[in-house]
């Protein structure tokens, strides 16, 4: 017999979706501990589960699936096939109707591109404090996409306006902002997005207390502490447009100390991740104002999964200095996590959660 760890590990299939397989009369065990509930499988049901972990990174439907499962040992495989087939036509299918529309769309973008006229930035200079924007830059550097694909996002947008600067990080699966207080620019919003490489360049120039200087020159942005300057060519691609994407209403709300919170992720239950995915821990916000952690989702619409490592990485950049406490904001299981300081609602980190099957 085999226990649920090891045909999870073998399978490809996590211990939860092990779990929900049995309940769903997919993959039944063949012996359930009567007094612990713990589940034992025999040895030929580790192909079954190994069929069951492909037919599922296939998307097939759980109606087909139990009959695939049901289908396969028998001498007749003509409706495996069928159903094989069947499903296969329908990603093809929806492969194609997708190609359709993002064609359609790639059309309609062109058709922006040519009506719109491309967005010049203006000269700008200003000054700002040095360990202000070292913190807004430590609060949103680990948010920062390293993926080629989305150039775009390899870097930091600088949002100037008024007497603030907000710098923003965005991955796609994580979002970073944080703000710094500026002096001497009089004119409207300006948008610039800083490299990468020159963003690392500037934060290591910001080792004092005095003011530096922030200059934007046509394509060409430089920063100045004393008779030390970063300069670089800001990047060729507008930034997407971050503000419509932070929650407009508060979920609830549970106020953490930040290092207590942190021992408890990294000691407490946790989801094992599925086929390589990485670990997740599942939160959920009491009615006492504390946030507890469990392994599972349970059918509880009230718990939310998220990616723990990118948990932990802004916990640890919102915590930095003397921020102690933090205040994280949980909606739905399909709403980002909002982590803020509570003493400075501008600076935040939003992360996506991640869909459990559970």
């Amino acid at each position: 017999m085999r226990s649920i760890g090891e045909t999870a590990r073998d399978s490809g299939l996590g211990v939860s979706a092990l779990r929900f397989y049995d309940r769903a009369g997919v993959l039944v065990p063949a012996w359930v501990d009567p007094v612990s509930g713990y589940r034992w499988y025999e040895p030929g049901q580790l192909d079954e589960a190994r069929l069951l972990a492909r037919l599922r990174r296939a998307g097939m439907p759980l109606a087909d699936i139990r009959l695939v499962l049901a289908g396969w040992s028998g001498p007749d495989t003509g409706l495996v096939r069928k159903l094989l087939d069947a499903h296969l036509g329908r990603l093809e299918q929806g492969l194609s109707d997708a190609r359709e529309e993002f064609s359609a769309l790639r059309a309609l973008l062109d058709h922006r591109e040519n009506t719109m006229t491309s967005s010049q930035t203006v000269a700008v200079r200003l000054s700002l404090a040095a360990p202000e924007l070292a913190a807004a830059l430590d609060a949103v550097r680990f948010a920062v996409s390293t993926d080629r694909e989305l150039p775009m996002l390899g870097g930091i947008l600088f949002d100037i306006e008024g007497e603030s600067l907000d710098v923003v990080a965005t991955d796609r699966y994580r979002m970073a902002i944080a703000r710094a207080g500026i002096a001497g620019h009089e004119g409207g919003r300006v948008q610039f997005v800083v490299p990468t490489p020159l963003a690392d360049a500037m934060r290591a120039l910001l080792d004092g207390e005095a003011a530096v200087a922030l200059s934007v020159d046509g394509d060409r942005v430089t920063l100045e502490s004393g008779d030390r300057q970063a300069s670089g060519p800001r990047l060729g691609h507008d930034f997407p447009d971050y503000r419509r994407l932070v929650p407009r209403t508060a979920g609830r709300r549970v106020l953490v100390e930040a290092a207590a919170f942190r021992r408890d992720l990294e000691t407490g239950p946790v989801r094992s991740g599925e086929d390589g995915a990485p670990a997740l821990s599942v939160l959920k916000a009491q009615g006492d104002g504390t946030v507890t952690l469990h392994t599972d989702a349970d059918g509880d619409p009230d718990r939310v999964a998220v990616n723990r490592d990118f948990l932990l990485d802004a916990i640890d950049a919102l915590a930095a200095g003397s921020h102690d406490r933090l205040a994280l904001e949980l909606v739905t299981p399909t709403a980002p996590i909002t982590i803020r300081r509570p003493d400075d609602e501008a600076t935040l980190s939003m992360l996506m959660p991640v869909r459990i099957d559970d």
